[in-house]
């Protein structure tokens, strides 16, 4: 699967700039993936949908990005299997998000990269039943 993660990402960066709003959504992409990543990964943490569609609505970003996103990742991350595919721009960016985190990861360890994410993603993720 690392292929194709690969490919996306360079097809990214191969891409000619963006306008600011589109590094805007690849930060909220990025941002969206490691509070789901953090979910699954980091005891005790949970998302709230409704803070992630929040965040969405600060950074000014349209209306039903966080519904492209989350099921782009499901879509990506479950080898099809869930989610949906969405256009190439997203699929990319969630693929390069995908690689930025899982560097991450090995770089600092999963629970030193759980400790970051509680001060990172502050507002998009928290504890269980908090």
């Amino acid at each position: 699967m690392r292929a194709p993660l690969l490919m996306a990402g360079l097809l990214l960066i191969a891409a000619p700039a963006q306008a600011a709003d589109d590094h805007t959504r690849s930060n909220y992409v990025t941002m969206v993936l490691q509070a789901f990543a953090a979910k699954v990964e980091c005891p005790g943490t949970d998302v709230v949908y409704q803070d992630l569609v929040q965040k969405a609505q600060q950074m000014q970003l349209p209306d039903g990005t966080t519904e492209q996103v989350r099921k782009a990742i499901a879509w990506m991350h479950t080898g099809g299997k869930m989610g949906e595919k969405q256009a190439d721009d997203i699929m990319a960016e969630v693929a390069v998000a995908t690689q930025m985190t899982d560097l991450d990861q090995r770089r600092l360890g999963m629970s030193n990269w759980c400790e970051k994410q509680k001060t990172s993603l502050a507002g998009l993720i928290r504890s269980k039943g908090g």
